[in-house]
């Protein structure tokens, strides 16, 4: 399964252990399931999310991805679990403190992860809103005041998202009727050739100033090999168009996977070079690197991949590392833009808010 799929299984086997140990200090629970059946089934729950993994993981088979997905869903949910009984625990002292009052508060717990996790299902089975935004960018020419872009990120096209799921959003776009589209990475989950169909599918989308593209840190398997190029679709690796006159699109490949395996320089500079006076608008799947655009005078960056932590409260870990996380920001002159992302990865959860597709109209200062 590979090292980020061992570390999956890691976790899904630790959030088991912690649930399942302190769901059967209720006695409630006790009293009505025989120890070897409640064994039995945290037996198989944990090979069920082993062979979701493991089969399901790419597979071209309708049946390995349902398992793959309740799989992800269970870890999702196990995860509110423990985050409700952890809260429990640390307000008990883990059992020592109010020790009767304690074992019905963990069975309250319980309640409260499972109806969290089934709001979160119900959030991420929704179809991602169109979020409105409008923004004054420096050196915009008063005649392409009201100029609209799309910005979709975070697609995750492969075995979870389909098609289906794909043709629905194409609709959406063009519902909109936007000027420019931007497709901010993480397109395709990265895992198999047939993704390549769904991102002709996608290619189907049109806007008067083009639909533009950069890869994200799940591109890296096929950003390489020109599968985004092939499907039709005009990226922008480090480098940087005119789209229209006193109008510049820079987009860089994914910051996150650059900073991962270490490769030094100076993506944002490379994206600028030979741009002409007026507007620039800078598209990068990671929120990183937004003071250097700002000290090169970008005046609207666009970005995505934090998925807006998708699992509350999942989501103060990711602003560790992404301080950013989602939504409007403002750096320096530059303003932010960070998109939750139209779809999601792993579950089909999200709590709490649902995926968004950003509408952004840009407006002249003077």
């Amino acid at each position: 399964m590979g090292i980020f799929g061992n570390l999956l299984l890691a976790a899904w086997t630790l959030l088991q252990l912690y649930v399942f140990g302190r769901a059967w200090t209720v006695p409630a629970i006790r009293r009505r399931i025989p120890r070897a059946a409640y064994l039995g089934v945290a037996t198989a729950l944990w090979a069920f999310f082993a062979l979701g993994r493991l089969l399901g993981h790419g597979a071209q088979w309708r049946g390995a991805t349902q398992v793959e997905l309740l799989g992800l869903s269970l870890l999702a949910t196990l995860f509110l679990c423990a985050t409700a009984l952890l809260a429990v625990d640390l307000v008990t002292g883990f059992g020592f403190l109010m020790r009767r009052r304690s074992l019905a508060l963990r069975s309250w717990a319980l309640a409260a992860g499972m109806a969290l996790a089934l709001v979160a299902l119900v959030q991420g089975l929704r179809p991602p809103v169109v979020e409105p935004y409008e923004v004054r960018v420096p050196g915009l020419a008063a005649n392409l005041d009201g100029t609209v872009i799309l910005a979709l990120s975070d697609l995750h096209l492969g075995s979870l998202l389909d098609g289906a799921w794909l043709d629905a959003r194409v609709a959406q776009v063009d519902a909109e009727k936007p000027d420019l589209v931007a497709l901010l990475g993480d397109l395709v989950e990265g895992h198999g050739a047939a993704e390549g169909a769904l991102l002709r599918r996608l290619s189907r989308i049109r806007a008067p100033l083009g639909v533009w593209a950069v890869t994200g840190n799940h591109e890296r398997f096929t950003s390489g090999d020109g599968t985004l190029e092939r499907a039709g679709l005009r990226v922008l690796h480090d480098h940087g168009e005119e789209i229209a006159p006193g109008l510049f699109l820079a987009g860089i490949d994914d910051l996150t996977s650059r900073r991962r395996s270490g490769v030094a320089g100076d993506p944002v500079g490379a994206a600028l070079t030979g741009r002409p006076p007026g507007a620039t608008v800078l598209l990068s799947h990671s929120p990183l690197e937004t003071e250097a655009a700002a000290r090169a005078d970008v005046g609207l960056m666009l970005a995505g991949h934090t998925h807006g932590g998708q699992v509350w409260p999942f989501g103060y870990l990711v602003r560790l590392s992404y301080p950013l996380l989602a939504g409007r920001f403002q750096v320096g002159a530059m303003t932010v833009l960070v998109s939750r992302g139209a779809g999601t990865w792993g579950p089909r959860m999200r709590l709490w808010s649902p995926g968004e597709i950003l509408r952004v109209t840009l407006r002249a200062t003077g």
